[in-house]
């Protein structure tokens, strides 16, 4: 009887420890599984903490619908522009809804020259403060790079070929070593609460056009790909900047077009995007984003990378409904982080709604549909 019981004892002692290994090793699986999704592969392992949070907030953003963007959002507007000496802090988008883009974009064309204005005249100085109060607010910044021409000192939409002269053994390769140390400093003077602020850099975008001096056909593929990682290299191991994150974005496919064929490779790639633009011509407008940001999913999701809308609009917004009938249900289920609509220019050149516009109904009802996420709904959502 007494060895009956002892047996019972220890097939209990057994299965209690069996149970408490089996525990632990789920609560520490699942740990790993956590600190895997906080601590994503980027294309800097010595990425910033803040720069880690903002992949993070960006896959949690994806997740509830999709940040709305907006190009030189607080820099200039219809019939205003910054003033450098006493920052008024505004948007034409806020003028219209009552809240800010989530997403600022701002373009570093012509730092490489050391100029004090960019291509647009955005004072360096002031974009720095500009960013500086987005990132203050929870926003979102992202940065384009219209580089002049190196070879013919053109600007970015001058085709003469020259990416193959400044990757490594081109003839003007210290000049280009120049321009991105310019570029890597400006990047460095971008701090809040001396913590340095976290931006998304997409480079040599819209490749696979003939826009560009960086597009095809004025550069190979393989040299494309070359400058891309040889950039990355220079600002990340040479210039110690390390509050980037890197995305790539084609412009949209034509049929014969491969999304990866000028893809410098998952190491050098943090985040999956593409421009689409609607030229008056929203069917096949409608056609070509569902189709292209589907095949932009499928490819993020293999490679385990975020994707974005990085670019689209349609100048003047002369098509009625366009934000709620014709561009919502397209990217409504698409899963992107974000979407960035191009700047307001001018009268005859800007892609959002301003105070008196005739689409200006309309994107306030864009602004209350449950996808949509401006700056006050990005603030809400927890990392």
């Amino acid at each position: 009887m007494m060895l009956s019981i002892k047996n019972k004892n220890l097939k209990f002692y057994c299965k209690s420890v069996l149970a408490l290994l089996l525990m632990v090793s789920f609560y520490s699986c699942t740990t790993t599984q956590k600190q895997k999704e906080k601590k994503p592969l980027l294309v800097d392992d010595k990425a910033s903490e803040s720069c880690l949070n903002l992949y993070q907030k960006l896959n949690e953003i994806s997740k509830k619908g999709f940040a709305i963007g907006h190009q030189d959002a607080t820099s200039y507007g219809i019939s205003w522009t910054q003033n450098d000496d006493s920052l008024i802090i505004k948007s034409d988008v806020n003028e219209v809804v009552q809240d800010f883009p989530a997403v600022y974009g701002f373009d570093l064309g012509r730092i490489e020259l050391a100029s004090d204005r960019n291509l647009d005249s955005v004072s360096f100085v002031t974009m720095r403060k500009l960013m500086v109060d987005a990132h203050k607010k929870g926003g979102i910044i992202t940065i384009s790079w219209h580089a002049d021409n190196p070879t013919s000192d053109g600007d970015s939409w001058d085709k003469t070929p020259a990416v193959a002269h400044i990757i490594k053994g081109g003839k003007n390769r210290a000049k280009y070593e120049l321009w991105v140390e310019r570029m890597a400093n400006f990047i460095k003077s971008l701090q809040y609460d001396n913590q340095p602020i976290p931006l998304v850099f997409r480079p040599f975008h819209e490749m696979n056009g003939a826009w560009f001096w960086w597009g095809d056909p004025n550069c190979t593929a393989a040299e494309y790909k070359q400058l891309w990682q040889e950039t990355v290299q220079l600002l990340r191991d040479t210039h110690n900047v390390h509050n980037l994150l890197y995305a790539y974005s084609p412009n949209k496919l034509n049929p014969s077009d491969d999304y990866l064929k000028y893809y410098p490779g998952d190491d050098y790639v943090d985040i999956l995007g593409i421009d689409i633009y609607d030229f008056k011509n929203a069917k096949e407008y409608t056609e070509a984003v569902v189709k292209d940001l589907e095949l932009v999913k499928n490819i993020a999701k293999e490679k385990n990378k975020l994707y974005a809308f990085t670019e689209t609009g349609l100048e003047t917004i002369s098509t009625e409904n366009w934000y709620s009938e014709v561009l919502y249900p397209s990217i409504e289920n698409s899963g992107i982080a974000w979407v960035l609509f191009w700047r307001n220019g001018r009268l005859d050149h800007h892609y959002m709604p301003y105070k008196g516009h005739s689409s200006e109904s309309d994107f306030k009802n864009f602004e209350k549909l449950s996808k949509t996420l401006f700056l006050k709904d990005i603030n809400v959502i927890k990392k």
